[in-house]
């Protein structure tokens, strides 16, 4: 499962006018190795400690238990869906036809459909990745776009785009809009078909066993109906804001451009239209499975998530310009009040009219 490439000694200062052959040429050939047995260990380790978490949910009656359970279950989805992610790139175990079962089982808890994120993500967010018109994931609106707005969808703008709107952002324009409503183009149509199935399938069951074993327990109606939400609509919330706060801080920053259509290239999107980032280790190990370590999973997507620290460290070697920094969340802040609309011609982000 590796490539070959022709090393380069001493590679020229990168410019934004390159190709990414440069940066894939210093990816030593051991990031490109996957282990089957080190995918399935992060996939036990995610799976247990959902599986934990949700138990405790289940016995979990007072606010104060259920709140932060609700919130670190929401996180276990986030590790399985990341997970999944990687696994829709290939790239998570050796085996394409074990990348597609396992993630499509991955897939679950968040409710998405691996064809349709396939789809989405990997073939349009990747192909084109800040390219306007094209690049779906928080594509900012110009003025003038703004301007076109009713007050609901400008109200509704102003909330996405803040420091507490990522997770309305993705669930309306990434999970509803592009995963739930959005149609299959022909040749994807049966494989998505066969995708929804086994997700509404899995789901349903997975609510009718919750009904049944809340009947038994005699909890009632009301209970049954907070057990089946803190169980699995809380635990939802929190991943959609989890997952839409990550794809915000890849992409999106008062330095990081979006490119109109014909200025666009590969290097633009994949190099300068993403970040390293460094999180908490531990938090990183439980939950993000270095999916911030972005620059090199934007380079080549088929490095798998436990090689990615590898494949950063040796594109920094070479381009310390890719150099990357600590994460805090008051850069969030910052960029949530800068980065509201985008001005495609002079490439600059703009406050609100």
């Amino acid at each position: 499962m590796t490539a070959t490439r022709e090393p380069i000694a001493s590679p020229a200062p990168l410019r934004a006018s390159d190709s990414l052959l440069p940066v894939l040429r210093v990816i030593p050939e051991q990031c490109y190795e996957r282990s089957n047995s080190r995918a399935w260990a992060l996939v036990a380790q995610a799976v247990a400690v959902w599986g934990v978490l949700l138990t405790a949910l289940v016995f979990a009656d007072a606010w104060y238990f259920v709140l932060p359970l609700s919130i670190a279950t929401g996180l276990a989805v986030a590790s399985l869906f990341i997970l999944g992610h990687d696994a829709a790139h290939g790239a998570l175990f050796e085996s394409k036809r074990l990348n597609r079962s396992v993630g499509r089982a991955l897939f679950v808890p968040s409710l998405h459909i691996f064809e349709l994120w396939v789809l989405g993500h990997n073939r349009i967010h990747h192909g084109h990745t800040l390219r306007e018109g094209m690049d779906f994931v928080w594509h900012p609106a110009t003025v003038a776009d703004y301007l076109a707005m009713n007050r609901f969808a400008r109200a509704r703008h102003r909330i996405e785009w803040s420091a507490f709107g990522s997770g309305f952002y993705y669930l309306r324009s990434v999970w509803w809009q592009k995963m739930h409503r959005f149609p299959a183009p022909q040749r994807y149509a049966v494989a998505t078909r066969k995708d929804k199935q086994f997700l509404f399938t899995i789901t349903a069951i997975a609510l009718v066993v919750t009904a049944g074993l809340s009947n038994v327990a005699s909890l009632g109606v009301l209970g049954t109906v907070w057990m089946i939400v803190k169980l699995f609509v809380l635990p939802f919330v929190v991943f959609s804001w989890t997952i839409g706060f990550a794809v915000y801080v890849h992409h999106i920053a008062p330095d990081i451009k979006w490119w109109p259509r014909r200025a666009w290239n590969s290097f633009h999107g994949q190099v300068e239209g993403t970040t390293i980032l460094k999180m908490p280790k531990i938090i990183d190990k439980l939950v993000f499975h270095n999916i911030f370590i972005h620059v090199p999973h934007h380079v080549d997507t088929r490095i798998p998530c436990y090689k990615l620290v590898q494949a950063a460290d040796a594109i920094v070697a070479a381009f310390p310009e890719a150099t990357g920094r600590k994460y805090r969340f008051a850069d969030f802040r910052k960029s949530t009040r800068v980065c509201k609309l985008y001005d495609f011609e002079k490439q600059t982000w703009l406050p609100y009219p």
